[in-house]
């Protein structure tokens, strides 16, 4: 029965974006991260994204990373100047000690914009941050 499932609340594990220069094309993008903030490695990381407003929507945006490792980030997505306008939203599922948690992480829209960059834990860089 749905009500015999348990899905324990998330700690430690956080989205951010952040605005870093791309190598190549010398441009200031918006990137998507995870970041696992625990002593704890996690597994099957599963990220469904996608933005929307009243009048739009995005196609979702599927992304998956086997392992997390304790204390550490990895990239997601890149996110184009257009979807910054909407709301972006997170699904993240994941397996810690053979345990699933699940989480969705929302930025309101123009809520990513450079006025609202904050330090980021662990990456020692400035961005958005959703816990």
């Amino acid at each position: 029965m749905r009500k015999d499932i348990h899905i324990p609340d998330v700690e430690d594990m956080f989205l951010a974006v952040v605005q870093e220069q791309h190598i190549e094309y010398k441009t200031m993008d918006w990137n998507a991260y995870v970041i696992n903030n625990s002593d704890v490695d996690l597994e099957m990381v599963l990220i469904v994204s996608k933005g929307y407003s009243s009048e739009k929507i995005t196609p979702p945006m599927r992304h998956q990373l086997p392992l997390l490792p304790a204390r550490s980030y990895a990239k997601v997505e890149y996110l184009q100047e257009k979807v910054l306008a909407l709301n972006n939203e997170f699904k993240v599922t994941f397996f810690k000690d053979n345990q699933m948690f699940d989480k969705t992480y929302l930025f309101e829209k123009n809520a990513i914009n450079t006025k609202a960059l904050q330090n980021i834990p662990l990456m020692n860089l400035k961005g958005i941050l959703r816990k």
